[in-house]
């Protein structure tokens, strides 16, 4: 009932804002409505009411904009070459209202699960449930699968009831029996190798007979071959923490019809983004909206999906149905589609369990995005969710919202594009006074950051989201047309991820990003002389000028993102506090561990001299307090000084993959090294604050990347990289471009 309650409260605003008065009173309601978002902003502690009634004040502002909109600023039909260009603006902008209402549907009231674990004894240890671990895997290196096998094995659970399985679809039987020689001798090597690897941790190496539906298919034939209750599901690169399965099984006691337990990806490397704006320890990642708000919104109407790893599920479940879905590339969210329909439920623990990694590089970056944009439009063409039988209403809207976000591209670039066509062509496709526009678009755009604000601003800064969408939109144009044309046409492509960048330079993908740059500053010019030399278009060009500038500094911002920083760092560093012991011969010094990689560790040391410390070179054993695991050899690499002293950087020595059982304790004991470093960027900076900071960021990237644009463009060297795990049998793409499979046809 609760949705269509929602959708009588917005058919009854509507009425409300559908009402026609004029410029100076839609003045006066713009100004109420906004302060009335202002006082409760900044009224007290954020209470569930507060948050409702800031959204119909937002949501008045909104739809008074709609009403003005589709009134009176449209072309005359008689007059085409206008007309057909101001409809098409206006059914994208129609679009974008549609998207935020079912976006907002879903965040109405997100849902926080309380972090509990189960504890353990015997008496509860013989209750728990037998868990597989699968940890799907295509031709990620040996280095990165033995971090994330020996995190897994070194989980706390019973060793009777946990079994970790590594699904190799690099070793597969049409790859080791291929009539390529080549083919055929890297597959019988590389299964060779891990299963050696399994040897030695405890793991289980499996591989299947050939590779046919990507990661669904490798999941789906590991099925029959194992036999526990519920299932683990970890990418290639995603370590969990020790408590990951203490965290999360007990919700299948609590609830028969539970098919899935998902938690948030943290990853512990920047995005591309993130990278070259030099933003990651500074913003929120991108994806803390989702996993923040919008999953916590879908729990709360009972669609919270799997993500494709970092998820529990129910055997039973998945038996079910067949196992995993691989009709779309997004194997994941399909799956969760169809469990849902057949009543099955979900939940969502919204605590950081698991370390991974994302892209480095940005074509990459766009590779993962084209896949996702892929999947998931797949689902709404081939299993549309408005017509699946047993989903709840609310969970038809969850779904459909999650589906249809991804034709953003369509109005992202519908809104780059739409001022230029006045200011060089003088097409008048918006046709609004100055006043009006003040009015009633200025205060569209207001109320709109100030309500995204108010809902995400500790997980998503001001116009960051913009940015992220029209980064990704000039390539994903051709990736939405070509499923399009062929909802069966995408092909499950890995996304590069560890890959190494020697020096700063421009992607190779930059060049349509330099271009628009450069039109929307020739406009930028253009429109400006036009006011000084045209004081009849005054109004229109002032702005029209104005939204070109907004566009202007999203562009230039833009810029920074494909300037790719130097990215020589093999391994990726987890901040903690751990204390331990480094023994040097007959020495023992006192020390806490302060960061830690699969490669080394910084450590300080405790009420030692500096004149003792350990010279450079020398080896030694580093113990942790509390470890159940054997000491590790270290040798020290160099002294760091910093404000507190002097730490040590110490290189771990040749371990056997058994001792990296004792590094995955070392990094993944405890899980609130994740969390404490998540909340450390969980920080709002306002509008305005955060409106400055993208203006100041725009500059800056536009000077660097023109700079780098300036100078005779150096071949890229392209680094062999590990990649994402559950693929099929396509090979990764190069590291400096998306995959041709992700973009057009395939």
């Amino acid at each position: 009932m609760v949705p269509v309650a929602w959708l009588l409260s917005l058919l009854g605003l509507g009425i409300a804002v559908a009402q026609p008065v004029g410029t100076n009173s839609q003045v006066l309601i713009a100004a109420t409505l906004v302060a009335g978002m202002l006082v409760l902003w900044m009224s007290g502690p954020r209470s569930n009411e507060r948050r409702l009634l800031l959204m119909a004040l937002a949501l008045a502002a909104i739809g008074r904009y709609a009403y003005w909109r589709t009134v009176s600023t449209l072309p005359d039909s008689s007059d085409l070459a206008n007309f057909i260009p101001g409809v098409a603006l206006y059914a994208v902008e129609m679009f974008a209202m549609v998207i935020l209402l079912l976006s907002l549907f879903v965040v109405l009231k997100p849902k926080s699960r309380p972090a509990r674990a189960t504890m353990a004894g015997p008496a509860s240890d013989a209750a728990l449930p037998t868990v597989d671990v699968f940890v799907p895997t295509y031709n990620e290196s040996a280095e990165l699968l033995t971090v994330t096998l020996a995190a897994a094995i070194s989980m706390d659970y019973p060793a009777d009831k946990l079994t970790v399985y590594l699904l190799d679809d690099g070793g597969t039987d049409e790859k080791r029996l291929s009539a390529d020689p080549v083919v055929a001798h890297e597959a019988n090597l590389r299964q060779r190798m891990l299963t050696k690897l399994c040897d030695e941790l405890g793991a289980v190496y499996l591989a299947r007979e050939k590779n046919v539906s990507a990661k669904a298919g490798n999941l789906n034939a590991a099925l029959p071959r194992t036999s526990g209750d519920l299932i683990a599901v970890f990418d290639a690169d995603h370590a969990p923490v020790r408590d990951f399965l203490r965290k999360t099984v007990h919700h299948f006691a609590e609830d028969a019809k539970l098919f899935l337990v998902q938690t948030p990806h943290f990853f512990l490397n920047p995005d591309p983004i993130e990278k070259n704006l030099g933003l990651f320890k500074r913003m929120p990642s991108e994806n803390e909206m989702f996993y923040g708000v919008v999953q916590r919104g879908l729990d709360s109407w009972g669609a919270a999906y799997f993500c494709g790893s970092a998820a529990v599920l129910r055997r039973t479940a998945l038996e079910t149905v067949g196992g995993f879905s691989g009709t779309s590339i997004t194997e994941d969210c399909e799956t969760a589609l169809t469990l849902h329909g057949r009543g099955w439920r979900s939940r969502y623990v919204d605590q950081p369990l698991i370390a991974g990694l994302q892209p480095e590089t940005f074509g990459s970056f766009i590779g993962q995005r084209s896949r996702w944009c892929q999947g998931m439009l797949q689902i709404m063409l081939l299993k549309n969710p408005l017509f699946v039988r047993g989903l709840t209403m609310a969970q038809r809207i969850c779904y459909l919202s999650s589906g249809l976000f991804w034709l953003f591209p369509f109005m992202r670039l519908t809104f780059m594009v739409a001022p230029l066509l006045f200011i060089f062509f003088d097409l008048r496709i918006y046709q609004a006074s100055l006043q009006e526009f003040l009015a009633y678009t200025c205060t569209y755009m207001l109320a709109n950051v100030m309500l995204q604000n108010y809902l995400y601003g500790d997980v998503r800064w001001p116009w960051i989201s913009e940015l992220y969408e029209y980064v990704q939109s000039i390539y994903l144009i051709r990736a939405i047309a070509a499923v399009i044309r062929n909802p069966r046409s995408p092909i499950f492509a890995v996304t590069a991820k560890g890959a190494l960048i020697e020096q700063d330079r421009l992607s190779t993908l930059a060049r349509p990003y330099l271009m628009f740059f450069c039109v929307l500053l020739v406009a930028t010019l253009w429109c400006a002389a036009r006011w000084y030399l045209e004081p009849t278009s005054r109004d229109l060009l002032l702005a029209l000028g104005g939204w070109n500038v907004l566009n202007l500094v999203v562009a230039g911002l833009a810029l920074g993102v494909v300037t790719e920083r130097a990215e020589r760092r093999r391994n990726q560093r987890l901040s903690i506090s751990r204390k331990g012991a480094l023994n040097i011969g007959e020495t023992a010094i006192d020390v806490v561990v302060e960061d830690v990689s699969s490669s080394g560790v910084r450590i300080r040391p405790l009420g030692l001299e500096t004149a003792k410390l350990p010279k450079a070179a020398s080896i030694g054993t580093l113990t942790l307090d509390g470890s159940r695991q054997a000491g590790l050899a270290v040798v020290v690499r160099r002294r760091i000084p910093d404000a507190r002293g002097i730490c040590l950087g110490l290189e771990f020595m040749a371990l056997a993959p058994s001792q990296m059982r004792t590094v995955a304790d070392l990094m993944y004991a405890d899980a609130s090294a994740l969390s404490s470093f998540r909340e450390s960027r969980r920080k709002s900076v306002g509008v305005v604050g955060g409106s400055l900071n993208v203006i100041r960021w725009s500059i800056e990237s536009s000077v660097r990347a023109l700079g780098h644009a300036a100078r005779r463009p150096e071949p890229a060297t392209p680094i062999t990289a590990a990649n994402d795990a559950g693929t099929a049998g396509n090979a990764p793409s190069s590291i400096d471009s998306p995959p041709r499979d992700a973009i057009s046809a395939a």
